[in-house]
């Protein structure tokens, strides 16, 4: 190559699919330029630019400026490094770049490619008269120096901007809650109306064809049933119809479910069972929700009214409420906890229909609450492409916690089978994903998603759900506009004109324990107690809504509560103001009144999803930074949080308190009527900020561009569903993964001169060992006996071998001595253990031992004992691990430690064991939790996917038939997955010449997710005409075109090759009429040596028989038909129907 001139390029290439430790290189190909690592230029990122990474300096790069402007073709690609070495080329063909007449010599060029995927068209930009860098551009045929990566610097070479997904109103979405964000009203004389609940969140306008569906919350009655014919049965069904023309022009969309069953399932389950739990309760010591409290409030003149309103509905109430445990077993699922747990699907389903029947492609689902986590799996059974996003406002326990449920994991699997999961802290967020991973064993990390950026995900069953934490807001103008109004301005006149001369304190909370009203109470008697000037100064107005709901816990809050108010009072007059009102009676209109009458707000709760009183409160005091504002001296503004509620990590200019600290509670106090004029001032601004910026819509508009930007492809095919009732899973599959179809196995075995059959071993032809951490522990310690093949399966493998065609082989990770004792009696038989390393080709003789071949060179074992001391530390200190020895392999099992700190214990001893035996050829694997939990330490080069080519290239040592025209793989697990990936290669490369042999059109490139190895070692040994079947076992993401569903469908299979082979040996003794007259003419000598021989014959015809019939007597003949019906009855006919045999 002549070069007549250079130019500077730059390569920014984006790595999506590196690994952990792993380093891209660029490479030449040219004259003299060799490919073994030695001449590379090392790429460079930054977390500004991750993850496209860039060449350090321009590249020299040779060009064309004759003026034939014939171009100069660069050919290169891109190699992967970990720790210096060479781990693998990228998993595409060489790139070529062709070197243009206006590639000038003062202008830099930047190269865009995408890691993995090569495009027939190269992304080139070209810049002129850019400045170059200061620092010294590289040659391309030399190594760049070894200086520390630095951000490039190249005004073209920035990352392509991410793309960008926009919500328009052509868009749909499906908003689906418990309660529909309406009031609905029924007039005396029966005629129906409704308006917006804006105190909801979900009742925000938008741009979008929204529809929402819920329940009707009529009367603010909660789905229950009310005594005898109350009107709090819910809405009539004969009006039903009336209540629908009603909401259509809101879009909202009523679900009818019997109220029974939805107040077993909100009453009941969700506030009794999931609400404790959710909020990190777990009381295993709780006494019966029935119990008698009617002689506790009886001396208690000022409790009778509310008390007599609880007991007409507390035997109601308590039979839904069944807290966290009641009598029986803890959280078990049996009796009315069953009951609980069926009202709770039941509900579900009825949301499920709804959706359904308004559902349009396209639409996103967005899901709301607590109450419907289970309704992802039934959408996904009957919509899978549907994009789905479910919303918790509340918190998420711990894993600690949340185990102690009996549903965990049909609620988890319930969640991920949406595509996105949101909460309002990210704190929420990571206990919810550690649940995944300590109960489902799934990992969770930075994916990358459609739009070119990377999002928080759970790598679920080949699927990335995304994780979003994004906090909620108040809308502001719709809260101005209540504070605006006159009659809010007037009770605010009156709150203000009853406590004159005094700062306020409000509190707005439920009467429930988690609330922490009593601790609140706590903190101000100490206050009062230690600054006592302040008694006379200052007044609580606490106002309790009543939670029937919760049962005992409403009791027993409310008593104490009021205890401790008399308490106060009795020796502070006037110090606190308790009120207890129902839900309806402390609405948006009079909460906005009393918020902005009051100067300090208090949330002392002990756990808490999303609070916007505090919110709400900064937006009524907004008018305290104005000038008018400062000018009315109240000291107001001022927020008292707990450190518990989620809305503390957005409201930062407010006191933050322990409420289980009752000193930092009565030291907030002190703080808010002593704090000076400024620090009051900039703790109000610092509030606003987050209530002025993210809005309800904002935060709306946020999670939506989320959810539709989540990658999920428009290909049905590519998602399966696998498992029953709720242990369905929605799979992430290849475009046309589907049971593996027999009768096509078996049409392309029949015709097959030559064929491969590859065998896993434990989990596909034997049940596995694996099964659970305590079995495989058992068998490395050997105090369990490994399972070992039926008579029937050792009789089917049998026969596949006995056919001269077939080449069978057993390729285990199992030792050598475990496969001879129980395979060694099969003749023809080909064994692989401890995948791939050790080899026994077929041979004849059976019993005793077998000779075995290394798939690699022998080398020095002297790194064994140095992986197994460096292993013993790890398994010191980190219980539940140990060591697993094999003659090939050292494994560092921790499938039975702590997830997280085994995982992390893993990667550390990673790190450890590539710095020591870095210089022997080696390979250290990783095994995540979903895959057993491993660290493996082999020689260097051994899988099942190179010993399957190995087989390959030795077939002549086995068979003289020829190029393989058949092929099946079978296997399990990810140990299979090299095999199975290299063996679908293989049949795709023979594929492929046979389409371009005849001109027809190329086929789609195989998935992305299939790693892409060189097969063209084995081209010689594969027929053009190959069928090539790869099949995993049980439905899950793989690397194989196919699945079956289990071991015995296996055994079917096998079972079915075996009827092929016999049918045939069968025919082979026998002769059609069709063919007889062929045999006529020859010698009686030359017949029978073609008997002896038993070789395919050609048959006479009927005409001929009586000629030859001397012939026939003499000659040692197999079996001949006795009669005509017989005769007919074992011709072979071709035209026959391919499957009779299934």
């Amino acid at each position: 190559m002549s070069n007549k001139g250079s130019t500077k390029v730059t390569f920014c290439v984006r790595c999506d699919n590196i690994g952990y430790g792993e380093s891209v290189h660029l490479s030449f190909e040219d004259d003299g330029i060799t490919n073994n690592g030695s001449s590379r230029i090392p790429l460079y990122t930054s977390p500004k630019t991750h993850p496209y990474q860039t060449t350090r300096t321009p590249v020299s790069i040779p060009r064309n400026n004759s003026n034939n402007n014939d171009a100069v073709v660069i050919r290169y690609r891109y190699a992967i490094y970990a720790r210096g070495k060479f781990v693998r080329w990228e998993h595409c063909d060489v790139r070529s770049l062709p070197t243009t007449t206006n590639w000038g010599e003062n202008a830099v060029t930047v190269v865009s490619d995408v890691l993995d995927e090569k495009k027939s068209d190269v992304a080139v930009s070209v810049g002129s008269n850019v400045k170059e860098p200061s620092s010294k551009s590289v040659n391309f045929m030399e190594t760049s120096s070894s200086s520390p990566p630095v951000t490039p610097r190249l005004s073209l070479s920035s990352p392509p901007p991410k793309q960008l997904v926009n919500l328009n109103s052509t868009d749909g979405l499906i908003v689906v809650s418990a309660f529909l964000p309406v009031h609905l009203t029924r007039s005396t004389s029966g005629e129906w109306s409704a308006d917006w609940d804006y105190e909801a969140l979900l009742s925000m306008q938008t741009h979008l064809r929204v529809t929402r569906i819920g329940t009707v919350k009529w009367r603010g009655w909660h789905g229950n049933v009310g005594g005898g014919k109350s009107d709090e049965s819910g809405v009539p069904v004969e009006e039903r119809g009336r209540v629908e023309a009603v909401l259509r022009p809101f879009n909202c969309v009523p679900v009818w479910v019997p109220t029974t069953v939805f107040g077993e399932m909100y009453n009941g389950f969700c506030k009794g069972v999931l609400w404790p739990i959710l909020h990190n309760v777990a009381n295993v010591y709780s006494s019966s929700t029935r119990i008698n409290t009617q002689s506790k409030h009886n001396n208690n003149p000022t409790t009778k009214s509310s008390d007599n309103n609880y007991d007409e509905s507390r035997s109601e109430y308590t039979e839904y409420s069944m807290d966290d445990v009641s009598q029986g077993p803890i959280h078990g699922d049996g009796g009315r906890e069953a009951e609980l747990w069926a009202s709770f699907t039941a509900v579900n389903r009825y949301f499920t229909d709804v959706i359904i029947q308004c559902f349009n492609e396209g639409d996103l689902i967005w899901i709301h609450g607590f109450h419907l986590m289970i309704l992802p799996s039934f959408l996904t059974r009957r919509i899978s492409m549907a994009k789905i996003g479910m919303f918790l406002h509340t918190p998420f326990p711990s894993s600690e916690i949340f185990r102690t449920l009996w549903c965990r994991e049909d609620l988890l699997r319930g969640m991920l089978n949406a595509d996105q999961v949101g909460f309002h802290l990210f704190e929420y967020a990571r206990h919810f994903m550690t649940c995944c991973r300590r109960l489902l064993g799934l990992n969770h990390g930075m994916y990358p998603d459609s739009t070119g950026g990377v999002n928080l995900a759970i790598d679920t069953n080949g699927r990335h759900v995304s994780v979003t934490s994004i906090h909620a807001g108040v809308e502001p103008p719709v809260l101005h506009q209540v504070l605006d109004h006159s009659s809010t301005e007037h009770r605010v006149q009156l709150i203000r004109d009853q406590f004159r001369g005094k700062v306020i304190f409000a509190a707005v909370d439920r009467l429930e324990s988690l609330k922490g009203i009593p601790l609140k109470l706590l903190g101000l008697e100490r206050f009062l107690q230690r600054c006592p000037e302040w008694a006379d100064k200052i007044v609580v107005v606490q106002v309790g809504i009543s939670a029937f709901e919760r049962g005992e816990d409403y009791t027993t809050t409310r008593d104490e509560v009021l205890s401790m108010v008399e308490n106060i009072n009795r020796r502070w007059p006037g110090t606190v103001q308790f009120q207890e009102c129902a839900e309806s009676e402390m609405r948006l209109q009079q909460r906005m009144a009393l918020l902005r009458a009051a100067d300090v707000v208090m949330v002392t709760t002990i756990r808490d999803g999303l609070n916007l009183i505090p919110l709400e409160f900064t937006v009524a005091h907004l008018d305290g930074l104005t000038e008018k504002g400062k000018k009315d001296n109240r000291r107001r503004g001022l927020c008292i949080l707990s450190e518990f509620s989620s809305c503390t990590r957005v409201m930062r200019g407010a006191l933050h308190v322990n409420p289980w600290k009752i000193s930092e509670i009565a030291t907030a106090f002190y703080q808010a009527v002593t704090m000076p004029e400024s620090e009051r001032i900039r703790r109000i601004g610092i509030a606003s900020e987050f209530v002025t910026r993210v809005t309800t819509q904002r935060w709306a508009l946020a999670v939506m561009l989320d959810l539709k930007g989540v990658q999920k492809n428009k290909d049905s095919g590519k998602y399966a569903g696998a498992g029953l009732g709720l242990g369905f899973r929605l799979l992430g599959m290849d475009s046309g993964f589907n049971s593996l179809d027999v009768n096509d196995v078996a049409r392309a075995y029949r015709g097959a001169k030559s064929r491969l059959i590859l065998l896993d071993y434990g989990g596909t032809i034997l049940a596995n060992d694996n099964s659970d951490a305590l079995t495989r522990f058992q068998f490395v310690k050997k105090s369990r006996a490994p399972s070992e093949p039926t008579e029937s399966l050792i009789a089917t493998l049998k026969k596949l071998c006995s056919d001269s065609r077939n080449v069978v082989f057993v390729v285990s990770g199992k030792e050598r001595h475990s496969l001879t004792k129980t395979l060694c009696h099969i003749p023809n038989l080909g064994l692989a253990a401890e995948h791939g390393m050790f080899v026994s080709w077929p041979t004849s003789k059976i019993g005793g031992k077998r000779r075995w071949e290394t798939l690699v060179p022998d080398q020095d074992q002297y790194w064994r004992s140095i992986a197994i001391s460096i292993m013993e530390v790890y398994t010191s200190r980190t219980h539940g691990s140990y060591i697993e020895e094999t003659e090939m392999k050292i494994l560092w099992q921790y499938r039975d430690a702590d997830p997280e700190f085994g995982y992390l214990q893993s990667k550390e001893l990673e790190d450890h064991l590539c710095n020591v035996l870095g210089g022997f050829e080696l390979d250290i694997l990783h095994g995540g939790v979903e895959e057993g939990g491993f660290v493996e330490v082999r020689p260097k080069g051994v899988n099942k996917g190179f010993v399957s080519l190995h087989i390959i290239q030795n077939l002549e040592k086995m068979t003289d038939k020829g190029k393989i025209e058949f092929a099946l793989a079978l296997g399990d697990d990810h140990c299979d997955e090299p095999m199975l990936s290299v063996m679908r290669q293989v049949g795709r490369r023979a594929t492929d010449a046979r389409i371009a042999k005849k001109g027809g059109n190329p086929l789609a490139p195989l998935p992305a997710t299939i790693p892409q190895v060189d097969v063209s070692c084995v081209d010689e040994f594969i027929s053009t005409n190959m069928d090539c079947f790869t099949a995993t076992v049980g439905k899950k993401p793989s690397a194989a075109a196919n699945y079956i569903n289990d071991v015995h469908d296996v055994h079917e299979l096998l079972e079915s090759l075996c009827k092929v082979t016999t049918r045939e040996t069968l025919h082979n003794g026998y002769f059609s009429v069709v063919d007889l007259k062929s045999l006529s003419n020859k010698s009686p000598g030359m017949l029978a040596t073609n008997f002896e021989s038993k070789s395919l014959i050609r048959t006479h015809s009927a005409g001929a028989l009586k000629t030859d019939h001397d012939e026939f007597e003499n000659s040692a003949l197999p079996r001949i038909s006795n009669n005509l019906t017989e005769f007919l009855g074992t011709m072979d006919d071709e035209d026959e129907e391919d499957d009779m045999f299934f």
